[in-house]
């Protein structure tokens, strides 16, 4: 199946493929990751080399989003994180802020109604709360709407840093162990995990980096441990389903050990 072919409008969105389909992509649903997340990078360079404001290689990432939202929900992945605003981005000059929050707040009400007909489970990780009531108020509705939906779940890293992740778990187990609800000596890896913004959520398998950069930048670090890795050059506004399709073929070819061996080895 060719990218065009995938990406016919005439195919409603909230359809998933088929086996056929699926294989007809290069790919078999026993080879797909459970969980993606991807680091979009690249919109800044995209709007700088057409001598656009920063504002609108943001806004043609939008489309990159859609692109792959709609894809994930299809091939039928249990979820797909996307890395939208980090802890560091706040640096950012004022009206580039103030145009993201806008950005975010038109997206979670545009396609509201799309993730409902994709069956979408929709949720954040992240403190959020430096962000604006008015943009999370609908953040939220999006959330609430979309609790009891049964197909993939759409998770957006708002206001996200893994740091700071691991350093609320560490204060909360913290807590914890203070009120002796647990003892020192009973602290696993499972009640780390359990502790992170992502509790309850399956580890991603494959972590997708655009613009080219070789860098994780501070997301997930304790959850992608033993994720497999796939860096583009392509900027995130030109990412579309050829270059997802790519990213996952890749990952299908990988042999994951988890630090054991293979037979043959």
């Amino acid at each position: 199946m060719s990218a065009a072919e995938a990406e016919r409008t005439d195919v409603p969105a909230d359809v998933p493929y088929t086996v056929d389909e699926i294989r007809a992509c290069g790919l078999t649903p026993e080879r797909l990751p459970r969980h993606v997340a991807i680091i979009m990078d690249g919109n800044g360079r995209w709007a700088r080399a057409r001598g656009l404001p920063r504002i609108e290689g943001h806004r043609q990432g939008v489309k990159s989003v859609r692109t792959v939202i709609e894809q994930c929900a299809r091939l039928r992945l249990e979820q797909l994180t996307l890395y939208c605003f980090s802890s560091e981005n706040w640096k950012r000059p004022q009206l580039e802020l103030e145009l993201l929050m806008s950005l975010l707040k038109q997206y979670v009400v545009a396609e509201r109604d799309e993730i409902m007909r994709q069956d979408l489970r929709f949720c954040t990780i992240g403190r959020t709360d430096r962000i604006s009531p008015r943009v999370m108020t609908e953040v939220n509705k999006t959330i609430e709407l979309s609790h009891d939906n049964h197909g993939m779940r759409l998770c957006l890293a708002l206001d996200y840093g893994s740091r700071m992740e691991l350093v609320d778990a560490v204060q909360d187990i913290a807590r914890d162990v203070a009120a002796g609800k647990l003892s020192a000596a009973d602290i696993t890896e499972q009640t780390i995990s359990d502790h992170l913004y992502t509790a309850g959520m399956v580890d991603p398998d494959l972590v997708i980096r655009t613009a080219g950069e070789m860098r994780v930048s501070n997301f997930l670090l304790w959850q992608i441990s033993y994720a497999e890795l796939w860096v583009t050059e392509t900027l995130w506004p030109d990412f579309r389903q050829e270059q997802l399709l790519e990213a996952l073929r890749g990952y299908a070819s990988r042999e994951r050990r988890f630090g054991g061996l293979t037979e043959s080895e």
